[in-house]
């Protein structure tokens, strides 16, 4: 059976191709290569994937239809971990159009490719941003989220809609799958692990909202995967999963275990909280352990330090 994964060169997508690697199937990787972020991170990833199995690589955007259908065609194609997107949520505020366009528009080309092939499943990578403010706690799947406080969550929830949509006309098996703060090795250099890391290394100075008392759930990019790929290999028609670990931690006391990891304080400074960002992120996991046998495994602290070991090993740190 052959998966494509867009965005497969990125955090989630490469490990996510890795896995698939592992167990002998056959894996298409479709990434731009965008430069959101260094692409060269984005090679490694590649390079790292070369290194453990034989991966088709396409360069290409999820925005070219005929490419998309062109893929999934030439490559029998018959399940799909839709990845690919414009991620960051603070970075979207002054991108409307671009993450509309990619996030969005890109996942309706991924839907008309598998619904033209007939595509037996595809997974829909979406977000925790969805749910903004939401004054249920921890936050549930039939939340209406529909108050986005920001484009990228705006233009993911609009992804979300469109799996219905197809699912609905053509009867397109659609799982779609709310991700929460995933970080570990090879993770996004943008998000809080790693900028944290490089500034207990580097000495720079982290910018830090609402006196460290924001809280995220912090879910490790294994246990992220073993929830795709139970996805992946269990259509439901069309529904919705929230992958979180489903505890919540406040940033100062994150910012302590990473310092506590790397033997140094860490420089902060005070800043405004965005409002593109809500106050917490606190995922309510009983649906995909009652359905996809989801279970989270691997505590923050452990987390941690593994991403921390990968990080002194890749920066030369010992």
């Amino acid at each position: 059976m052959t998966t494509l994964v867009t965005g497969g060169a990125g955090f989630i997508g490469s490990h996510l191709a890795t896995r698939l690697l592992e167990r002998g199937e056959r894996v298409v990787v479709l990434d731009s290569f965008d430069d959101y972020y260094d692409p060269a991170l984005k090679r490694d990833n590649v390079a790292r994937l070369e290194r453990g199995g034989s991966p088709e690589l396409v360069e290409g955007d999820v925005r070219d239809g005929p490419l998309l259908e062109r893929v999934v065609s030439e490559h029998g194609v018959r399940r799909i971990a839709h990845l690919a997107a414009m991620a960051g949520v603070r970075s979207s505020v002054e991108q409307a159009v671009l993450y509309t366009e990619v996030n969005a528009l890109g996942t309706a080309h991924v839907l008309e490719a598998a619904r033209r092939a007939r595509v037996g499943q595809v997974v829909l990578g979406s977000t925790s941003s969805v749910y903004a403010k939401s004054q249920r706690l921890p936050f549930r799947e039939d939340d209406p989220a529909d108050r986005p406080l920001a484009p990228y969550p705006a233009s993911k929830r609009a992804a979300e809609l469109l799996g219905h949509s197809y699912h609905h006309l053509f009867g397109l098996d659609v799982t779609v799958l709310r991700f929460f703060n995933v970080y570990g090795p090879a993770g996004r250099p943008d998000m809080m692990p790693l900028r944290l890391m490089r500034a207990a290394v580097d000495g720079e100075t982290v910018p830090v909202f609402d006196g460290g008392a924001l809280r995220r759930d912090w879910t490790y990019v294994d246990d992220t995967v073993d929830g795709v790929m139970a996805a992946l290999e269990r259509p439901f028609g069309y529904e919705i999963f929230n992958l979180g670990l489903g505890q919540p931690i406040e940033l100062r006391a994150f910012i302590e275990i990473v310092e506590e990891l790397a033997g140094r304080k860490i420089a902060t400074e005070h800043a405004p909280t965005p409002a593109s960002d809500p106050p917490v992120t606190y995922c309510d996991n009983e649906k995909a352990r009652r359905l996809l046998d989801f279970d989270p495994r691997v505590p923050l602290r452990e987390g941690l330090a593994r991403t921390w070991e990968w990080f002194r090993q890749t920066r030369g740190q010992g």
